[in-house]
């Protein structure tokens, strides 16, 4: 459980930093800051993923209360704090549910929001713990209506159908819009920051102590039964948890289920949020720990059956975009991620069945694909290994664009992708008994080791043809993956570069602080931003391949390595997104999170992991 202390809260700097999320297994949630100053045109009372659409909607910007005529909302306007509800809170808490506790005028107030599984809705539970009277609660929704990558100002008229039930309130119409929300989040990113918001009035309803008041928000008007859904979403949340003792397990195993959502009846992978839609490669590397770990073999059999209906010319989708269900395809190794993910499949649920009869084919058929070349030139060289590049294009998970151009184009055979072609060809091989598949991938790994080792640095190249030096996590992949590419004593000195030069408490460095490429700290606008993003940026799922490297190279003392840094990590659910673990941080101390409050493959890979040291 996460928690917060009245110290905290009341800094309303600090609190404002600090993010809550509420998902509803569509694509859809209700987040803001814990004080409920939203920060991001991404926060909403309820942000709805409607039907056959991948974008998201925010419908409900805020819900904001008073009590006696004591105001418990929080906003930010430019040069100003009003009103200033955070100073009434004194507690919040992030279990099952987040959870709030005010005290104002004579009453003590708790306060839950539920996103309830399967329905574009909200639900704000108010319980009166302590009044000397019965009193006033005033309930103000802020509507927005707008796609929520934009931001809406009074000129825009076009309002929605939303139905809000405030059971046995009265509703004292007064329409107004309020100018000039402060988002400091898209101040940072350098982005529009100033939103207007529109109010219809009020909502009035008064209540004694021991009252209970459900509030659903939701798209549609129905005879909702709010009490018994949050039972029920109690009950379904706290068996994704049960026989989990640990604290740390337990937050990681319901911020799991937030990326698990069901879209068009296929079940899917979020790979974060706010604004990331699903993708290829981060559902590979998320879904071992997300599903596997979790014990969600269903889920994680119904998801591997979608991206496989979804290959094509050996390839999975790179992504599926926001505003449209076709799939780009511009990614050399999301394809081979499937490999892996299928092989931890099997591993873990002796599915036979499945892997021979709908996985197999379709990893056969993408390795005959990369044979004869597909998208963007990726093709087979002579020498076995694989290479990948094209002009414009960033093919690898190193994948930030501007002006066009690739900030780390790295064309030619890059480490981690021809780690995976090895891999990929080994597994096939295991699964089928192909002794001449077995013999192909000897071939590689002699081709590979001869190609990448970098006698100077006593690592891997991070690029071969050309060759490129640069000290990057991807050669971890060659040493920590199914099956390893070198011999103990290389993936020793492997590891050890990795862990002097890359290693930080929260994942690993995207480039040697050493390169004078490096950017330590990922600010300002949208362009210096996404080129520091793979150039020194730390990411917390590359801690997967790390610890696998540590378990088998270093036995006992990897073992006790990788508990510390993962309990080092635990305390990241505090800072940012509270319960998750976010995309990435600074190079630099104190390593400030950045990105994503919660991203699928950094959870993904910190509960593979867990389980792992467990076994």
């Amino acid at each position: 459980m996460t928690a917060l202390e009245p110290r905290v809260l009341h800094d309303f700097e600090r609190a404002s930093q600090l993010e809550w999320i509420e998902t509803n297994g569509l694509g859809g949630w209700a987040g803001s800051s814990v004080t409920f100053a939203n920060t991001r045109r991404y926060h909403g009372m309820l942000v709805a993923a409607l039907p056959g659409r991948t974008e998201r909607t925010v419908l409900v910007s805020k819900l904001d209360e008073t009590v006696n005529s004591v105001d418990l909302g929080t906003n930010r306007f430019p040069d100003v704090i009003h009103p200033r509800g955070f100073e009434r809170l004194v507690s919040f808490e992030r279990g099952v549910f987040p959870v709030w506790q005010y005290v104002a005028g004579g009453v003590k107030l708790r306060k839950t929001v539920v996103a309830p599984h399967g329905e574009n809705l909200t639900i704000v539970l108010y319980e009166v713990l302590d009044c000397a009277k019965p009193f006033e609660l005033r309930l103000s929704p802020f509507v927005a209506g707008r796609d929520y990558h934009s931001l809406i100002h009074c000129t825009d008229a076009s309002l929605p159908f939303i139905h809000i039930d405030v059971p046995g309130a009265t509703f004292k119409a007064k329409p107004d819009c309020w100018k000039e929300f402060d988002y400091e989040r898209e101040r940072e990113r350098g982005l529009d920051y100033l939103e207007d918001l529109f109010t219809p009035g009020s909502y009035v309803v008064t209540l004694k102590r021991g009252d209970v008041l459900p509030v659903v928000i939701g798209v549609e008007d129905a005879d909702w039964d709010a009490l018994g859904m949050i039972e029920d979403e109690r009950a379904r949340r706290e068996a994704l948890v049960i026989g989990t003792r640990d604290d740390f397990a337990r937050c990681l195993r319901l911020a799991a289920d937030q990326f698990l959502i069901e879209r068009d009846e296929k079940k899917t992978i979020i790979a974060g949020y706010h604004w990331f839609t699903d993708w290829g490669r981060d559902t590979m590397i998320a879904l071992p720990g997300l599903c596997l770990a979790t014990g969600r073999f269903d889920d994680a059999k119904q998801i591997l059956r979608h991206w496989l209906a979804a290959a094509s010319k050996g390839m999975i989708p790179n992504r599926f975009p926001d505003g449209t269900n076709e799939p780009e395809f511009n990614s050399a190794d999301a394809g081979l991620w499937l490999f892996i993910a299928v092989w931890r499949y099997r591993e873990a649920t002796n599915d036979d069945a499945f892997v021979r009869d709908e996985a197999l084919p379709v990893l056969r058929e993408a390795i005959n694909w990369l044979d004869r070349g597909t998208r963007f030139g990726i093709h087979v060289d002579l020498d076995g290994l694989l290479y990948a590049g094209a002009n414009g294009v960033a093919l690898t998970w190193m994948d930030a664009i501007v002006n066009g151009q690739a900030v780390t184009p790295r064309r030619g055979k890059p480490v981690e992708i021809n780690a995976l072609w090895y891999n990929a060809l080994r597994i096939v091989a295991e699964l089928s008994t192909d002794s001449g598949l077995r013999s192909r991938a000897d071939g590689v790994r002699e081709s590979f080791e001869a190609a990448f080792w970098n006698r100077h640095s006593q690592c891997c190249y991070d690029v071969v043809n050309p060759n490129d030096a640069s000290i990057r996590p991807n050669q971890l992949l060659a040493i920590s993956l199914p099956f390893p590419l070198f011999d103990d004593a290389r993936a020793e000195e492997i590891l050890g570069v990795c862990e002097a030069q890359l290693l930080t408490p929260v994942g690993l460095r995207t480039l040697s602080p050493t390169d004078p490429r490096y950017r330590g700290r990922l600010v300002g606008d949208q362009h210096s931003r996404d080129t520091a993003y793979h150039q020194g940026t730390v990411w917390p799922w590359l801690l997967g391949p790390f610890i696998d490297a540590l378990l088998r190279y270093r036995g006992e003392t990897g073992i006790a390595s990788a508990r510390a840094l993962l309990a080092n990590l635990q305390t990241h659910l505090n800072e940012a997104g509270l319960g998750t673990i976010g995309e990435i941080f600074d190079g630099e101390p104190p390593h400030t999170p950045r990105g994503c409050i919660a991203q699928a493959w950094s959870v993904g890979e910190v509960l593979r992991a867990l389980a792992k040291l467990s076994s």
